[in-house]
């Protein structure tokens, strides 16, 4: 490439990065004025307000000095190697919740679909050191909640997250995203670069604010557990000790006005000890899956009209209908109900319903409204 406007509104975000002085926070009022990296980098500085004409001209001088251009052409060839591409926060192909969030990562690395970052994403975390419940209940627990078609979101360490990633992998079109705390080249730990493939495979995604070759370090781990929270409509605590990762993404949640559940567990054990702290703290102490559906349930109603924006795929807003969901649908008929009078004709439990109800939501055929269910086809 011989001239700058050849670049692509990705890659001038990517230069953004490199160039000394241009913070996040700055980054970010540029773009309340400028609109796009593209715009700050190339546009017309005479077109801005005269405080804003300085900060563009000096960033335009340090952006015309080219020196970024073997950072673009190695950007590339990484891209291409691994498979994946970025982001910017100025793509409409930028997950909403996220960008909401404070201070939001001005890129995303990306392999897999992406799709799943635009879908209801239920987070799940919990300590690394698992019990052998812990286990049961992530997979059990994350296996329901994909199959209600929620996507499940963790961070691919080992212990819990690595069980809830199984657990929606077991469901039927389950999907989950791993959000990384290296670059997406590099899966760590090591042991788990099978389960990344077959989240890969099975139509999940990889995600990480990392640049290629960022390594696993310390402070990486609660700067990506934000991500993890932004992502998702909320977080389910399964084991943790009262300090723990887990305890700093539920805080995180709860800053980002998410919700935030916790399983309790024996008041001897230490991996149980986080969860009744956050327990106490506000979080909603769940026994079920099907509680956490319920509690979602004005969430996802919020999250209805994005959902059915077109994005990459059309497979976003799919309208095909599984032979239960249309059963479903005849039961429900066409005047609001709710769940008790529902489980008066259904052929399912409780829980099975509730999955069924969840996915007619997620596709837009059927509304939630204060606990009463009405179609919209």
């Amino acid at each position: 490439m011989t001239n700058h406007d050849a670049f692509s509104e990705t890659e001038c975000a990517f230069i953004a990065q490199s160039i000394e002085g241009l913070t996040r926070s700055i980054q970010s009022q540029c773009l309340q004025q400028t609109k796009s990296y593209l715009e700050l980098f190339t546009g017309n500085v005479e077109a801005y307000s005269p405080d804003f004409k300085p900060m563009m001209a000096l960033f335009q001088q340090r952006y015309f000095r080219q020196d970024w251009r073997s950072e673009i052409d190695e950007l590339r060839e990484n891209l291409r190697q691994t498979n994946a591409v970025i982001i910017s926060i100025t793509s409409s192909d930028y997950p909403e919740q996220l960008k909401f969030i404070s201070a939001p990562p001005p890129l995303l690395y990306v392999k897999g679909d992406l799709n799943n970052l635009h879908l209801p994403q239920i987070a799940i975390v919990g300590s690394r050191q698992m019990t052998r419940v812990g286990g049961t209940n992530a997979r059990g627990w994350a296996k329901f909640l994909a199959g209600s078609g929620f996507t499940v979101t963790s961070g691919l360490a080992l212990g819990v997250d690595g069980a809830a990633h199984q657990g929606a992998l077991q469901a039927h079109n389950g999907r989950t995203v791993g959000v990384m705390a290296t670059g997406i080249e590099a899966v760590y730990p090591a042991r788990h670069r099978d389960l990344a493939c077959q989240m890969l495979e099975s139509g999940g995604t990889l995600v990480t604010e990392f640049h290629y070759g960022e390594k696993p370090i310390a402070r990486h781990f609660p700067q990506r557990n934000r991500i993890i929270s932004g992502l998702s409509l909320g977080v389910l605590v399964i084991e943790a000790a009262v300090k723990s990762g887990s305890l700093i993404t539920a805080r995180y949640a709860a800053e980002q006005n998410r919700e935030v559940f916790a399983i309790p567990g024996s008041i001897h054990s230490p991996q149980s000890k986080g969860c009744h702290l956050l327990i106490k703290q506000g979080a909603h102490l769940v026994e079920t899956a099907a509680d956490i559906i319920a509690e979602l349930g004005g969430a996802l109603a919020g999250m209805r009209d994005s959902i059915s924006k077109p994005h990459s795929s059309p497979s976003v807003a799919t309208k095909i209908l599984t032979d239960e969901e249309h059963q479903a649908l005849g039961i429900l008929g066409y005047e609001p109900i709710d769940l008790d009078g529902l489980m008066h004709f259904s052929p399912w439990s409780v829980a099975r319903l509730s999955q069924i109800l969840v996915a007619l939501e997620l596709k837009n055929i059927i509304v939630n409204e204060n606990g009463f269910y009405q179609r919209l086809v």
